[in-house]
């Protein structure tokens, strides 16, 4: 009982204007878009961040690898239109560290489904490695904005 009186006092303290940890909302703070992009009361969302390492089957250069890589970028592109995949990109210099892929799940069981469905990684040319990250719900607009940015298509 003495919980739950101290929880009310509290709270009813945090609600008044004048208490140093009450915040009004961001003048910019437009709820529609919010929901839209999944975000919670801090503009965030869950998603499952992927790193893609070398994996144990290096292909060759030629007409195999290339179709590979091909619908490596055609998965990327499948999985951004139906606002499965929120980032994606290669790493430059880092030994072993090939790309990620930044799902908009929130459980890595469901990101490696989507992954499963990527030609590097069915080839063994990556390997995955999964984890859960909590970012900026405004991630989710970056597929909307790429193609307004980009000269040029893979």
């Amino acid at each position: 009982m003495r919980q739950m009186l101290i929880a009310a006092a509290l709270a009813a303290l945090l609600s008044q204007p004048h208490c140093a940890f009450a915040q009004a909302p961001s003048p910019d703070y437009d709820p529609a878009l919010a929901k839209h992009v999944g975000a919670d009361e801090y503009g965030m969302r869950n998603y499952v961040l992927v790193i893609l390492k070398t994996g144990p089957n290096k292909m060759p250069a030629g007409p195999e690898r290339d179709a590979m890589f091909k619908g490596h970028f055609a998965n990327i592109a499948r999985l951004s239109a139906e606002g499965m995949l929120a980032l994606a990109g290669p790493f430059e210099g880092t030994e072993g560290w090939r790309g990620m892929f930044i799902f908009a799940v929130t459980e890595i069981d469901q990101a490696r489904q989507l992954v499963a469905t990527d030609p590097v990684v069915v080839r063994g040319e990556m390997v995955p490695e999964f984890h859960k990250y909590y970012g900026s719900a405004a991630l989710m607009l970056v597929n909307d904005a790429h193609p307004k940015v980009a000269q040029k298509r893979f």
